[in-house]
């Protein structure tokens, strides 16, 4: 899947997004799945996967998929996948099916989660706020160690990715573009000093 929708012109990394009050997310509930594989097939060019595929991933990890509700309505959604650590070298060397992934490239409940690619974001309106709490969701314990993938497939996606700290970077798999955790990057040492910046380490608890 791809990346939608703009216009994001707010810049913050995607670790710092605010938590919007107006949109609640939470992880989609099986009667949703139907309207998100609707939602993402109008919002998101290319899109092939229906509600039986949702449904599969989401019963491997129902953490995969994350829905955007104001007042009640849907208004966006966003699917991740969990990569461990033989996904994380496929996603790179290109040797995953990112329409149909093999679920053996999946991280299982009880698997470190190596890598997080986001498989799709669709939203409407506002619903592109939700973005923040999303964010929430991937700093808990299982995937706060794990780095952040995707290929924008838009030009209103790609915006997203430049807004919130994602950057391209050299791989196999095409147009891949990477968001470094504060807490996983080497820390920058100051000029005519010996000590090193503050780290981002803390953010992570």
């Amino acid at each position: 899947m791809g990346m939608e929708r703009g216009p994001f012109a707010a810049r913050h990394e995607f670790d710092a997004l605010p938590l919007s009050p107006d949109i609640d997310v939470h992880c989609a509930q099986y009667s949703e799945l139907a309207a998100m594989a609707d939602m993402a097939h109008r919002l998101v060019p290319g899109v092939r996967i229906g509600e039986p595929e949702l449904a599969r991933y989401f019963t491997f990890d129902p953490q995969c998929l994350l829905s955007f509700s104001r007042n009640g309505s849907l208004v966006g959604g966003m699917a991740f996948l969990y990569l461990n650590s033989l996904g994380h070298d496929a996603l790179l060397l290109d040797e995953i099916c990112l329409t149909e992934p093999d679920t053996r490239h999946l991280a299982s409940g009880d698997e470190e989660v190596s890598a997080i690619y986001i498989w799709a974001i669709a939203a409407t309106g506002r619903g592109i706020a939700g973005l923040g709490k999303a964010a929430a969701h991937l700093r808990q314990s299982r995937f706060r160690s794990a780095d952040c993938f995707a290929q924008p497939s838009t030009a209103a996606g790609r915006d997203i990715m430049k807004a919130t700290g994602f950057t391209p970077i050299p791989s196999f798999q095409p147009d891949l573009w990477c968001y470094e955790r504060p807490w996983n990057r080497q820390p920058v040492r100051m000029p005519g000093s010996s000590f090193a910046a503050r780290s981002f380490a803390d953010a992570r608890h």
